[in-house]
């Protein structure tokens, strides 16, 4: 463990426990039993001050855009619920899940004038708070997330409550773009061509890089003229406005270790460190559903029904072909059917549950819970892969200017001037992306020979688990109020920096199982972090260049401080070298939204593929996944474009299917009179 001096709690925590024991005095008797007075103090902090004071903030701050912000408002675009009574009763698609690949499948095949397509949403409509880059923490746990927890187990996750990852998914329209922390990364040429060579015929990186150009509008103008890039399409990607003044600090360090510092992260080169790109329009977030469905929704034959759950694929068990859903909406049940194709883009997680549900799955499993079986496909829930990150390693700076802070803090986010500078000239900190003010991707002594594809991810951030103290970025991890108390406590708002290594490409393979045959208990997800050693391994070396980072002169000159585990009582305190980084790992593991693999793309001759490399799922004719899930192997980066690429080459391909028939007809539609253009 890396040497830390002994710091002295932050002045902002010595306060009275008894000026507020007479209105918390529950809350303290439960504290009390396992924290020490200093620990206390701090999670009555953020109690009485953090969260109760920012949901105020966050209320006002909505209110204040409704009546300033008609652009984010933006009354006239927003897409509109179609009532149950005006959805038909057949469709020519119906798409399941309006999330970062649905919306965008969606747009594409109502392109077609002569195909009336239906989507269906569990959530509801983006909120006006999502589209504030810096506030993205505060929507998880929220009514926009379908707050999924792993199953405990002892190997990771041992810092959260009941011991279970938090995995936040979008339960809204534009689904998991609209909670993501908008980071856009493509991925690795060789992902690509993994994913061909394990026979999947047209998925390589040649295959794919037109669809990654067809869906970008690139606003930057140092790379938009570049030739992997496309500047006409729905996504528009910019940097993130208002960087930190330790944006620089972090570029001379990532300067000192050799690295190149790039124009961007998706170049030709990867192994690379750069300032951050991401799904951004104006400076403020563009999700799939403001991409793509937005400007199309009036579209006379695209129909979008929101707050919507469906409930199970219908497939006839004769013809074992899918023929439309079962969905609730306003507590009613009904029931859609569809001439050509259910498309399932529900996600790698509610995608395989559904199709479990509908008799689509590991036959022991269905069987066990009383489901029908009319395909067995032992793949179904399977290859879970995920990018799993470690948080904690956090480092107390000195500001050498006496003045302020440089790192973000919830204060200085959440200030008056922040506000105005918000509503008013669309800038301030609250346009920012603090949480990775810096991306690097590095090899480790563990990459395989030869080799161009990182085996590590690295964010650099000017705020850390201290900034907001606990107040969003611990509750939204689900850590426990012991854990953060013990290991953080003492020293929040203080002025620091986060330096979070992910492990890009895990051995290890996790698994869903079905809870019940009820489709409104969530899939029961198990992760197996770390199952694979080598995993452990590269996460260690990861956390060991992490520090290696804030070692550098740039950063030493802020005397950095590694704070983890050096209060009394703290989680690992007694462990040094690779077991303290191993410790560490295993406490404060998480996700990073990157769920894959459930059901995964592959030749016939793979009994554990799922679909074929047109999408279409094994045993089931009518029928396609179109997410996250169809990953056979995970990309070495943030996974939300290449599920937007995955949406936009599957509606090509469905199209390659349908179109030569319908242009046979000789009553067609003029479809020049419907608005193509994504702004």
């Amino acid at each position: 463990m890396p040497q830390s001096s002994k710091i002295q709690a932050s002045p902002s925590v010595h306060f009275s426990v008894a000026s507020v024991q007479s209105t918390r005095q529950l809350v303290v008797s439960k504290l009390c039993t396992s924290m020490g007075p200093l620990e206390v103090h701090g999670v009555l902090l953020r109690i009485l001050y953090s969260r109760p004071s920012n949901i105020v903030i966050l209320l006002i701050l909505d209110a204040i855009i409704w009546l300033q912000r008609p652009d984010i408002v933006d009354f006239h675009n927003r897409v509109q619920d179609i009532p149950p009574q005006f959805i038909y009763d057949v469709y020519d698609f119906i798409v399941v899940g309006g999330g970062s690949a649905g919306a965008a499948v969606a747009a594409r095949l109502s392109e077609v004038c002569d195909w009336n397509v239906l989507l269906l949403e569990a959530g509801q409509d983006e909120t006006y708070l999502s589209d504030i880059p810096y506030l993205y923490p505060t929507l998880q746990k929220s009514n926009l997330d379908w707050k999924f927890e792993t199953v405990p187990d002892s190997s990771f996750c041992q810092g959260m409550e009941n011991k279970k990852c938090a995995w936040p998914r979008g339960k809204v329209l534009g689904g998991s773009s609209v909670l993501n922390a908008m980071m856009y990364v493509r991925g690795n040429s060789e992902d690509y061509d993994e994913w061909e060579n394990l026979g999947n015929v047209g998925w390589g990186w040649k295959d794919v890089l037109p669809y990654f150009i067809k869906m970008e509008n690139v606003r930057d103008p140092k790379i938009a003229d570049k030739p992997w890039h496309g500047t006409t399409g729905p996504m528009t990607v910019e940097l993130f406005r208002n960087r930190s003044v330790l944006e620089q600090y972090f570029i001379e360090a990532a300067k000192h270790l050799g690295h190149e510092i790039a124009d961007e992260m998706n170049g030709p080169d990867q192994n690379v460190f750069g300032p951050l790109h991401g799904s951004i329009r104006d400076g403020l977030r563009c999700s799939t559903a403001k991409a793509y469905l937005r400007p199309v929704w009036k579209r006379p034959n695209l129909h979008v029904s929101m707050n919507t759950m469906v409930e199970k694929i219908l497939i006839d068990p004769g013809d074992k072909r899918a023929y439309g859903v079962k969905f609730t909406k306003n507590n009613q049940h009904h029931y859609v059917m569809a001439l050509k194709e259910v498309i399932l883009s529900a996600g790698a997680l509610n995608s395989p549950h559904l199709l479990m549900l509908s008799g689509v799955g590991p036959k022991a499993e269905l069987q066990a819970h009383g489901i029908e079986v009319i395909h067995d496909s032992p793949g179904v829930g399977k290859n879970l892969q995920d990018h799993v990150a470690t948080g904690g390693v956090t480092f107390l700076i000195d500001n050498p200017y006496k003045n302020g802070s440089l790192s973000v803090t919830i204060f200085e986010s959440t200030s008056k001037t922040a506000v105005l500078d918000l509503v008013f000239d669309n800038s301030g900190t609250l346009m920012d992306m603090p949480s990775c003010q810096l991306m690097g991707f590095i090899n480790t002594k563990f990459q395989p020979e030869g080799s161009k594809r990182p085996d590590i991810q690295i964010f650099m951030s000017a705020q850390s688990d201290l900034s907001d103290g606990g107040a969003w970025a611990a509750y939204g991890s689900s850590l426990s109020y012991n854990y953060y108390a013990q290991n953080f406590e003492r020293w929040i708002f203080h002025d620091s920096f986060l330096v979070m290594p992910l492990v890009m490409r895990p051995q290890s393979r996790g698994y869903l199982k079905l809870n019940s045959n009820d489709p409104y208990d969530k899939i029961l997800i198990y992760p197996n972090y770390f199952s694979v050693r080598r995993d452990m391994d590269v996460m260690i070396e990861g956390l060991k260049y992490c520090v290696k980072l804030a070692q550098t002169p740039a950063l030493a000159s802020l005397n950095p401080k590694f704070i983890y585990d050096v209060a009394p009582s703290a989680t690992c305190q007694n462990q040094e070298g690779d077991s303290f980084y191993e410790c560490l790992v295993r406490h404060f593991s998480q996700t990073i939204y990157h769920p894959v693999g459930t059901t995964a793309m592959g030749p016939k001759t793979d009994k554990m593929a799922v679909v074929d490399a047109q999408l279409r799922v094994y045993g089931v004719a009518g029928l396609r996944v179109v997410d996250g899930g169809i990953m056979p192997t995970i990309t070495t980066g943030n996974t939300n474009a290449p599920i937007i690429m995955i949406a936009e080459k599957a509606t090509d391909l469905i199209k390659a299917d349908y179109l030569p028939q319908l242009l046979k007809q000789q009553d067609l539609k003029p479809c020049d009179t419907y608005n193509y253009e994504y702004h």
